[in-house]
């Protein structure tokens, strides 16, 4: 027996074979079942009646009633109302007066928008800089401020700046050079408005400024600190770390403001005594007169239509750039 006979065959290995792919992650949970996708409805439910009514019945109503004419006599059930098609809002929009409202309403609403944001941020950005008792007083100083009602406000502001008693013309005139014993501030109707925008502007500034301090509180120290140490100022951080984050609350803010502050009503309503002049008069209060003082409550619900069309075009806006802050993050 030969070597070769004795030596055992070595073995070929099988071929190897690829790896099967693995199998996908399956999504934790289970799938959603009709039941599932009920129950937040029923949950929602009673809120959602409850809106229908509360809100969805008036806004019905004013929508019918700017298609007609309605005064006293359909008012009292002797006459039925008749349909006028769009004649209401041809009236109203061929009226220059009602223009002149717009845009006194779209000034008015833009400059206690402008002060509200600036005071609350200037006052949220202190708070941020002082003494853990100091920040407490002044939440409280806010708040007790922001849970006074409207009326009252108004009629504080109103003995504020009354021209024969009023404690601002007291303390102005004790100033160099100023004399404002006496004067009226509502003898001018841009005066008048500006008292009231300083009115509505105190009302909105605890709400700004208790929110944006919760905002700031989620700015990252980190990120403040390391825009310091490359150079940036004060203004640098506020404009390229505090900003940025705090975004999206100021469009919130913003456009609350906007919707607030276009649907005024009980400062100017109360300040002129339940009779706004007509340098005083904002959509709201003109709305008013055309419905109960005119008793024309058809061009009285077209203009409120129109006033409710114009804060869907600002809630357009703001859910536009909620949309892109959503895209960005």
């Amino acid at each position: 027996m030969s070597a070769a006979d004795t030596t055992t065959p070595a073995k070929v290995p099988p071929p190897r074979q690829a790896p099967p792919p693995p199998a996908a992650p399956r999504k934790p949970g289970r799938a959603r079942t009709s039941k599932d996708t009920a129950v937040p409805w029923a949950l929602l439910a009673p809120c959602l009646l409850i809106l229908a009514l509360v809100l969805g019945y008036p806004l019905v109503r004013l929508v019918t009633l700017s298609f007609q004419k309605f005064g006293q006599s359909q008012l009292w059930g002797f006459q039925p109302p008749e349909s006028v098609g769009f004649d209401n809002f041809s009236l109203v929009l061929g009226d220059g007066e009602f223009w002149a409202v717009v845009v006194r309403t779209i000034v008015f609403a833009g400059g206690s928008v402008v002060f509200t944001m600036v005071v609350g941020m200037l006052i949220a950005l202190l708070l941020q800089r002082v003494s853990g008792w100091v920040k407490t007083l002044v939440n409280i100083v806010l708040v007790a401020s922001w849970g006074m009602p409207i009326i009252v406000a108004t009629t504080v502001f109103k003995w504020l700046f009354d021209s024969d008693y009023g404690v601002f013309n007291a303390l102005l005139s004790k100033l160099p050079g100023v004399d404002l014993i006496g004067h009226n501030w509502f003898a001018s109707g841009s005066q008048g408005l500006a008292v009231i925008m300083l009115l509505v502007v105190w009302g909105a500034v605890p709400f700004v400024v208790i929110t944006l301090s919760a905002g700031l509180t989620q700015v990252p120290a980190e990120l403040e600190e390391a825009a310091r140490l490359d150079g940036a100022g004060a203004w640098g951080v506020f404009r390229y770390v505090t900003l940025p984050i705090l975004k999206p609350i100021l469009v919130m803010l913003t456009t609350l403001s906007v919707i607030w502050d276009m649907g005024v009503f009980p400062q100017v309503f109360v300040m002129r005594g339940g009779h706004p002049e007509a340098e005083f008069q904002l959509l709201t209060t003109y709305s008013y007169d055309k419905a109960f003082v005119v008793n024309d409550y058809g061009q009285g619900s077209a203009i409120a239509l129109l006033t409710v069309l114009l804060l869907l075009g600002v809630v357009a806006v703001y859910m536009r750039q909620m949309l892109k802050i959503g895209e960005v993050e």
